[in-house]
C-alpha cells in the first residue's frame, strides 16, 4: 500500500487543502484541527455536523498561512471574523485554543437523511478528543485513514481524512486494521484504534461538489460495525488512529500493516 493523498483541515468543519508532505506526531498532521469557530450566542464549536444551523461551514476555505490560517468565501474573497459571520447569519469568533467545557451537537445522520437537512432533529451534545491531546479541535483521535478500495470512487473531500491509502482490496479492509499497528514511510509508525461512524457531513455540499445522500447510505448498507465496545453498529467508513512514534510523510510513501 502507498499513500496516494494528504490532506489537512486548518479549521474544523471548513473545506481544506491537500499537501504533499507533512510532519505527523501526537497532535496529528501538522496544522490540522488547529482552529475552530466558536459560536458567540451559546459558546459552542460550530460545526457541519448540525447541517441545520451549519452547513453553510463547507462554503467556506481554510488555507495554513505562516503560523496561521487564512478563510475564503466561495467567490474566493478572504473573510474575517465579521465577514464569516455575516456570510454564516452567525456571530462567530476563530480560535486556536478551546474553550473549557466547549462542546458541539452532532445531528442523528439517519433523521437528517429521512427528513432533509432544513428539519430539526435530534442533536446531542458531543465532547472533543477523547482520544487525542487535551485541548484539540479533533472528534475523537488525531488522525482519520481512509483507502481508495472504501472510498469507491467517491471524493475523499467529503469524509474528510488525513491520509488516503492506495489499496486495491475490498473495500472496509480497515475495519482488520483496528487494533494492529501501520508503519508509514520511514519513520511514521500509528496504532489503528478504532472504525470511523460518519455523521451528515459526508452528504452535504462540500464547495462545488453538490450534496449526495449516497455517501451515508452507501456505508450504512455495506459497513454497519461497531467502532468501540459498547457502541451500536454504526455505517463507517475508515478508521482513527494514534500516534506511536512521529514522522514525515510524503505522497507515494510506502505503508505497512503490522
Amino acid at each position: 500500500m502507498i499513500v496516494t493523498a494528504l490532506h489537512r483541515h486548518p479549521v474544523k468543519s471548513l473545506l481544506g487543502e491537500q499537501v504533499e508532505r507533512a510532519r505527523i506526531d501526537a497532535r496529528g498532521l501538522d496544522g490540522d484541527r488547529r482552529h475552530a469557530l466558536l459560536d458567540l450566542v451559546d459558546g459552542r464549536i460550530a460545526s457541519a455536523k448540525e447541517p441545520r444551523a451549519w452547513r453553510r461551514l463547507l462554503a467556506l476555505r481554510a488555507r495554513t498561512v505562516g503560523g496561521g490560517v487564512r478563510i475564503t468565501g466561495p467567490d474566493g474573497a478572504v473573510l474575517d471574523d465579521a465577514g464569516i459571520s455575516a456570510l454564516l447569519g452567525r456571530p462567530v469568533r476563530l480560535i486556536d485554543e478551546r474553550p473549557p467545557g466547549a462542546v458541539l451537537r452532532r445531528s442523528v445522520p439517519e433523521q437528517v437523511l429521512a427528513a432533509g437537512i432544513d428539519a430539526e432533529v435530534d442533536s446531542p451534545e458531543q465532547e472533543f478528543g477523547s482520544a487525542a491531546e487535551p485541548g484539540s479541535f479533533f472528534d475523537f483521535a488525531p488522525l482519520h485513514l481512509v483507502t481508495t478500495a472504501s472510498l469507491a470512487g467517491a471524493p475523499a473531500a467529503r469524509y474528510r481524512p488525513n491520509l488516503v491509502i492506495g489499496h486495491d482490496g475490498e473495500p472496509y479492509a480497515e475495519n482488520a486494521w483496528v487494533g494492529r499497528e501501520l508503519a508509514v514511510g520511514p519513520d511514521l509508525r500509528l496504532r489503528v484504534i478504532a472504525a470511523t461512524p460518519r455523521c451528515a457531513v459526508p452528504t452535504l455540499p462540500h464547495g462545488p461538489l453538490p450534496a449526495d445522500p449516497e455517501a451515508l447510505r452507501r456505508p450504512a448498507r455495506e459497513n454497519r460495525v461497531r467502532p468501540l465496545p459498547g457502541m451500536p453498529p454504526l455505517p463507517c467508513v475508515g478508521v482513527y488512529a494514534q500516534v506511536l512514534a512521529p514522522g514525515t510523510v510524503g505522497i507515494g510513501d510506502a505503508v505497512t500493516l503490522r
